[in-house]
């Protein structure tokens, strides 16, 4: 692109991808002199409605003289934006910069005029809203604060588009013209529409790709075997409801078909709309491939085809080219590397993978960074015996590989609003984006069970996957997603334990278990199993070897019936001599119990028990239940079974569904987090608030901040400038005089008044009282010139030691409190005893700012150590109510202040009755850009 010869350089920074309404997505950049054929076409293919919309006149062309002034910016008082697909202009906007009179002005003027003009064909996709919020950032970062736009009454399209932005507003009519003026300031409500749209678009892409009216697989082989023919033998044995094509080149002319399919050399040859393509041939093929696509109006591609970033340099920017071509046709990817995607619902019945068999339709949805783990998880989700038992159905699966395009937020997008879906179970090796990951993942959360699993957890990223730098360790950002309702397992296993109970068991009330078995020993397991996890179990119920399956529904009946129960873990060993007729009857008479009172989880661990183990399989799947007088489904009889399409049409069991599974500490370990979900929900329909504090000047610490920040880009605060800032926001650090002399440490004492503590405050004594560097309780001078004496001696001249006198603080517990804005995933507050041991156990705990009063209640309580702060072996208790003030202080501090990148109060000394901030630091930087504030984009390649 040229760049402009007027006043500034061309902002590459303003181009950015977006996904509209429909799901397609667009290019948004500025407009350059070059574009004066693209703008003069573009204004052509507009009606002449729009155009007398436009300029308010009938207007056939544009002169000279307009392509000149519409082509033309200095990229600060004038700007105009395109919005582009294949290149070529479907939507403009441009604001021209006003003085008060309506005349066209420069800065310090900060108010602009706006229009719009969106071509016929594309209105309606919310391609004018998009420019909005785009044109509207453009204009904050310019210096302008208030837009106006003058429409006609008529054009009620646009008055809608700026009326339902969300931004504070204000309306009047005149001279037969409809003025709005709208302040540009991110409201709460602009926000919300904001996410509203980014929600709809993302997840109208995802369901594109996922429920395509027809596919295309290009690349399919002319012989059998090879990826491409696989794909297309899968999508057409899973019954596909949809329009089957197969395309490659290298097909003879005359050949029509591929294995009954109808066969192609191009996807330009196929008559009628491509929906979604496969494309599965060289890497370097691919974007011959994506332009024939494109040209034929292809909404999706799933590129299986591998050489991309996974394998180095040369690949990556293979893999960067290809996201920008794709999207340059409005087209969005999964892949490049990628497995594939499958869709069970019986109006799609899409197997577009690499799996051979389609699994089982259910309620579970899937994703999987990693092909392998995806086809791991959907084969244990199906295996029978062994492992977890029964068959549990899946919705839909995505397998994204390099994760270029589409991502796990896109498809939580999808799956929070899809109905066939109940449990979401996600493999992730990387999250790109962990601040929107958590947002989405909390909305999720409060509807649906989301459990994760993150590989890659102690190493970089995998090579193909682009990830945002973060500071924080793998601990703290698990930390984090659990606090936003996020179910964190550590293994596929446990993925797919917990899985099975949240699909069809009902939520625990409470952590009260009831344990019922035929085996003493394996009932004690279970007990102690539960204690581990933080259950309360009730002392296991033992109904002896020679309980019948009426002895189980009798006692599971009674557990069910008990107040003082929320859950029920079932212990089953085989009986000696009896086959599977006693195994059914068992596993009737369990399902029978809970049909009969429903409303509590229940859960089987079983002991070598092949025929319980089938028996149950009926009442582990996901799948929708059917009618009373549908046919029961016949069952194989080796309880090793593997995937299994469901054949069409067939209905699912009805049937009462119980997990089993082969060891209690995994039943417990799955109830357990079932149980922490449950309460995290009820904890989320009130999640509290953020208080105010009417000592709080915030004013004043923006001010102080504005005149720091001045003198560099980023500075670590000294300690006067740390307790000015700090004391703005009521959080009072005692007074730590310097004491380079004994003679200097003796004045100081007498100025904060005995008994004082010496400390040294180097580096490498700082905050380590087990290393001998502090000394406290000296009454007089006396005491105090013998500790300096003693401290010198033993670790150097004062110079290193840097030695000062603080005021004793009344005795109490020392904490550490600690808030950082991390580039990915936002500000983080954090909370823990001081030590070296609380250090070592990494037990630490963490809420995203910013934090609410019942976050900062449950952050004090949430550490392994916090019995120290409530009187733990007679000791006083500690005031927890002025530490979660002094959190929520510094939460406030940070999120009202993003300059405020780091602060650390250590130590704090929590007291019965307040507490005593020790030591304080605190850095200033300019905030890093938050792009969650900003317009809706997809990530920059």
């Amino acid at each position: 692109m040229q760049t402009s010869p007027d006043r500034h350089e061309y902002p590459a920074h303003w181009e950015a991808d977006v996904v509209l309404r429909d799901g397609g997505t667009a290019r948004i950049r500025p407009i350059t002199v070059d574009d004066a054929e693209r703008l003069v076409s573009f204004y052509e293919q507009v009606s002449d409605e729009s155009k007398y919309y436009r300029f308010f006149a009938p207007y056939p062309r544009l002169s000279a003289k307009d392509v000149h002034r519409f082509t033309h910016h200095d990229f600060v008082d004038r700007v105009g934006l395109a919005a582009t697909v294949g290149g070529e202009f479907i939507a403009t906007v441009r604001y021209d910069r006003i003085g008060a009179d309506g005349t066209p002005a420069s800065a310090p003027a900060d108010e602009a005029e706006v229009a719009f003009l969106v071509q016929d064909a594309h209105q309606g996709r919310g391609v004018a809203s998009a420019l909005l919020e785009h044109i509207g950032a453009v204009a904050r970062e310019r210096g302008i604060r208030r837009f106006a736009a003058e429409v006609l009454p008529a054009n009620t399209k646009m008055i809608k588009v700026f009326t339902d932005a969300g931004y504070t507003q204000k309306r009047s009519f005149e001279d037969g013209v409809v003025r709005l003026e709208f302040d540009l300031e991110p409201t709460d409500r602009s926000l919300a529409v904001q996410y509203a749209r980014e929600h709809r678009a993302e997840a109208r892409s995802v369901q594109r790709l996922l429920a395509p009216g027809s596919v295309a697989v290009i690349g399919a082989g002319r012989t059998p075997g090879g990826v491409g023919r696989s794909v297309l033998a899968n999508i057409r044995d899973a019954g596909f409801t949809g329009r089957l094509y197969a395309v490659n080149k290298a097909l003879p002319e005359e050949q029509k078909d591929l294995d009954g399919v109808p066969a192609h050399r191009s996807v330009r040859d196929i008559d009628g709309p491509v929906d979604l393509a496969v494309v599965a041939v060289p890497a370097e093929h691919v974007p011959e491939v994506v332009t024939e696509c494109g040209e034929h109006g292809v909404q999706g591609l799933v590129v299986v085809s591998a050489g991309y970033a996974e394998s180095g340099t040369e690949g990556r920017e293979r893999q960067r080219a290809l996201v920008r071509q794709a999207r340059t046709y409005g087209m969005r990817i999964i892949g490049p590397n990628a497995f594939g995607i499958i869709n069970t619902s019986p109006r799609v019945r899409l197997n577009a993978s690499l799996a051979p068999e389609t699994p089982r339709p259910g309620r579970i949805g899937l994703f999987a960074q990693s092909g392998a783990i995806g086809i791991a998880l959907l084969s244990r989700l199906h295996r029978r015996g062994g492992g977890v038992t029964g068959v549990t159905g899946v919705s839909t699966f995505v397998s994204s590989g390099n994760r270029a395009d589409v991502s796990g937020n896109d498809v939580l997008q999808y799956w929070y609003e899809d109905p066939d879906t109940d449990v979401v179970l996600m493999y992730l090796e990387s999250i790109g984006n962990p601040r929107k990951f958590t947002r989405l993942a909390r909305r999720t959360a409060a509807a649906k069970p989301l459990v994760v699993v993150q590989g890659a957890r102690h190493g970089a990223a995998p090579q193909g996957h682009a990830v945002r730098a973060t500071r924080l360790p793998h601990t703290t950002v698990s930390a984090l997603l659990r606090q936003a309702g996020v179910i964190r397992v550590d293994t596929i296993t446990e993925l797919v334990d917990a899985g099975l109970l949240l699909a069809r068991q009902p939520l625990p009330a409470g952590p009260r278990v009831a344990i019922l078995g035929n085996s003493e020993s394996l009932g004690l397991l279970t007990y102690d199993a539960c204690l581990a996890e933080g259950l309360r179990p009730h002392p296991p119920q033992d109904l002896t070897t020679a309980a019948s399956a009426a002895d189980f529904h009798t006692a599971l009946s009674r557990a069910l019936a008990d107040d003082r129960c929320d859950a029920v873990v079932v212990t089953a060993i085989p009986a000696v001599g009896e086959g599977s007729v006693a195994d059914a009857a068992l596993a009737g008479a369990l399902r029978s119990a809970v049909a009969a009172a429903p409303a509590k989880p229940v859960l089987v661990v079983h002991v070598e028990l092949g025929g319980l183990a089938e028996a149950l399989s009926a009442a582990a799947s996901t799948a929708p239940q059917t009618d009373a007088g549908n046919p029961p489904r016949t069952r194989p009889e080796s309880p090793q079974v593997t995937l299994s399409p469901t054949p069409p049409g067939e209905p699912p069991e009805d049937s009462h569904l119980i997990p089993a599974y082969p060891a209690a500490e995994r039943a417990v370990r799955a109830l357990a987090q079932a149980v922490a979900y449950a309460q995290w929900r009820r904890d989320a329909a009130d999640p509290g608030r953020v208080p105010e504090y009417e000592d709080i000047d915030e004013k004043g610490a923006a001010t102080l901040i504005d005149g720091l920040l001045a003198r560099g880009q980023g500075l670590t605060l000294g300690p006067e400038e740390t307790c000015d800032l700090l004391g703005h926001y009521g959080i009072h650090v005692h007074r730590a005089l310097p004491a380079p002399t004994p003679d200097a440490a003796a004045e100081a004492a007498r100025t904060l008044g005995y008994p004082v503590a010496l400390k040294a405050t180097a580096p490498h004594l700082r905050h380590r009282a087990d290393l001998g560097g502090v000394r406290l309780d000296l009454a007089d001078e006396d005491q105090l010139r013998r500790s300096y004496t003693e401290l010198t001696e033993l670790f150097g001249a004062p110079e290193e030691l840097r030695p000062v006198v603080q005021r004793m603080a009344p005795r109490g517990v020392d904490v550490v409190v600690r808030a950082v804005i991390d580039p990915a995933a936002g500000a983080v507050l954090s909370f823990g005893l001081a030590g070296a041991a609380s250090q070592l156990l990494g037990d630490t705990a963490h809420r995203l700012i910013p934090v609410t009063d019942k976050e900062a209640t449950s952050l004090v309580r949430s550490i392994r150590t916090a019995p120290l702060l409530f009187g733990w072996r007679g000791s006083a208790p500690a005031d927890t109510g002025a530490l979660e003030e002094l959190l929520l202080r510094v939460s406030r501090l940070v999120d009202d202040h993003p300059e405020v990148v780091a602060v650390t109060l250590e130590p704090v000394v929590v007291a019965s009755h307040g507490l005593s901030v020790l030591g304080a630091s605190v850095r200033l930087a300019p905030p890093p850009a938050r792009d969650d504030l900003g317009p809706r984009t997809l990530p920059a390649y």
